[in-house]
């Protein structure tokens, strides 16, 4: 995936390239020449005594969490130096569509471990150690409650916001159904022509998975929602997501379990129960991709965890900026929590 065009909202920041060598992964295969972009806001002298990790979410960029980034804002840039870290596969660091030595089919399963230690090799490179928070959303909070299970130590706090931390099969479903409408075969090998790709994939992607029967009853017609349907279709045809790096990173989703971290022998529960941070859990009502009662269970495997229930009926895009109730109860849930002192909540 080339970089899309700048929306609203979206902060044009310089792009990093990390560059982390040889990555052996879970599975027992090596990323060749790995590396990974990132973007920096705020003032980078921060790195090394206030930094925030942000984390992506599947199919998206460093932008992800754009709306929560900015002078006295969520993310407050002013305050702290906020290093957003693209995950593997998202075509921008390390992806089956940017690999020169294994692309396409032949880029190696990865996990979202891997994804992890991919950025902790480059917060090192950078200068970063510890972490005053890890902050992401969907993919992205699965990834910050994996950096707090890997790496306790080295953060104060996680903002979480709708994630798993084993992914239901509800979850695993949708993904299943996303690769069926990119691929001809089981084995996600064979893409679709672009087009006819996106006449399946949009519907689900963009429509039933991330929004809710309420939010679509604002369209006023069935000929509206067609043309929605079809301004996102010829939109993501350009500047979507490449077939096999949805492939991989959805793969990645599915298989996650953060207690499947070494030490902990499978078991879920003992892994959250090892986080020391303390863990801000967003959930987001009518959840179609990443089901409410799964970020309430983790939340209450936590110790020192805290649970914040958005308003409003935008569905698992509750943590993306889109409706007007739930981004404003989010930014002030991040605000609040970020600017409370050690056990005050």
């Amino acid at each position: 995936m080339r970089h899309p065009p700048l929306a609203p909202g979206w902060i044009d920041r310089p792009h990093l390239r990390v560059d982390i060598g040889d990555l052996p992964l879970e599975s027992g295969a090596v990323l060749q020449d790995a590396f990974v972009t990132a973007v920096v806001h705020g003032d980078e002298a921060r790195r090394g005594t206030a930094a925030i990790l942000g984390l992506t979410a599947i199919g998206s960029t460093h932008h992800r969490l754009d709306f929560l980034i900015g002078p006295g804002a969520a993310l407050d840039s002013e305050r702290f130096c906020i290093v957003v870290i693209d995950a593997l596969g998202n075509g921008l660091s390390s992806s089956p569509s940017n690999s020169t030595r294994q692309p396409g089919a032949d880029f190696p399963a990865i996990t979202i471990r891997d994804m992890v230690e991919s950025q902790r090799r480059a917060l090192d490179a950078l200068g970063v150690d510890r972490l005053a928070a890890v902050v992401g959303a969907s993919m992205g909070g699965m990834q910050a409650l994996q950096w707090a299970v890997s790496h306790p130590l080295r953060m104060d706090r996680v903002v979480a916001m709708t994630p798993m931390a084993r992914t239901a099969r509800w979850s695993q479903l949708v993904n299943e159904m996303g690769r069926r409408a990119l691929f001809f075969d089981p084995a996600c090998r064979m893409p679709r022509p672009r087009a006819e790709a996106m006449r399946l994939w949009v519907p689900l992607t963009q429509m039933v998975m991330a929004r809710t029967p309420e939010a679509l009853e604002q369209l006023p017609s069935p000929v509206s929602l067609g043309d929605a349907l079809d301004a996102a279709e010829l939109e993501l045809a350009e500047h979507g997501p490449d077939a096999f790096d949805w492939a991989c990173q959805s793969r990645a989703y599915d298989g996650h379990d953060v207690g499947m971290t070494g030490g902990f022998g499978g078991e879920t529960a003992q892994a959250l129960a090892s986080i020391d941070a303390e863990v801000l859990v967003v959930a987001a009502a009518s959840d179609l991709y990443n089901p409410p009662f799964a970020a309430i269970e983790a939340a209450g495997g936590i110790r020192r965890s805290h649970v914040v229930r958005l308003p409003g009926v935008d569905g698992h895009r509750s943590a993306s900026g889109a409706g007007a109730a739930s981004t404003a109860a989010l930014r002030d849930a991040v605000a609040s929590f970020l600017r409370a002192e050690p056990g005050e909540r």
